[in-house]
């Protein structure tokens, strides 16, 4: 079972994202003409709780959630790119967060956002050419004691699996999916 401990800090108002959808429709606005599509790594980071795997979820105000990553930077590997977003997003303030502490493991799902709206969908639909965004997903292993810095206008939470499945209204498609997605594996439990 993973521990979790974490603490609050301030980004700078510079690369403080608020994690709206608006900002990241506006955002990939700005950015589609110099590339066809946004790409996007995402972390499914589980944990066990009373023998239940959860996933890490990241609240913003009460009824957001989303899962830790973001944008790729373009060229970047997906998975390197995760790396550097969740130490960016979930490391120690002080620095001392090490990018090579996250594991992650298999690719667990893919989502296309069609247009600049929010839906997203796990494949392309058949009238889309053009994809506006691309978003991976990552089976993300933790080290059995972990301490996240989270910042203030976030809210780290676990999620169980139960509450998740078949929970779209809740939590989104995307999220609610993933007891799903993640059926394939077999979890095995240290504690």
């Amino acid at each position: 079972m993973a521990s979790l401990t974490t603490s609050s800090w301030s980004a700078s108002p510079s690369g403080n994202r608020t994690g709206r959808e608006e900002d990241l429709i506006n955002r990939t606005i700005s950015l589609h003409p110099l590339t066809n599509y946004t790409r996007a790594s995402h972390a499914c980071a589980t944990i066990h709780e009373h023998k239940l795997p959860h996933i890490l979820l990241l609240q913003i105000g009460t009824t957001f959630f989303k899962l830790p990553g973001g944008e790729l930077n373009p060229g970047e590997d997906e998975v390197d790119g995760l790396k550097r977003i969740l130490t960016d997003t979930l490391g120690r303030e002080d620095g001392g967060t090490d990018p090579n502490q996250w594991i992650v493991e298999d690719a667990i799902g893919s989502w296309w956002r069609p247009n600049f709206d929010p839906p997203r969908y796990p494949y392309i639909p058949a009238h889309v050419t053009k994809p506006k965004e691309h978003i991976k997903l990552f089976l993300v292993q933790l080290p059995e004691k972990a301490l996240f810095a989270v910042p203030k206008n976030l809210k780290l939470v676990a999620a169980p699996l139960f509450e998740l499945y078949d929970n779209a209204n809740g939590y989104g498609p995307l999220i609610a999916s993933l007891p799903q997605a993640l059926s394939r594996f077999n979890f095995k439990y240290t504690h």
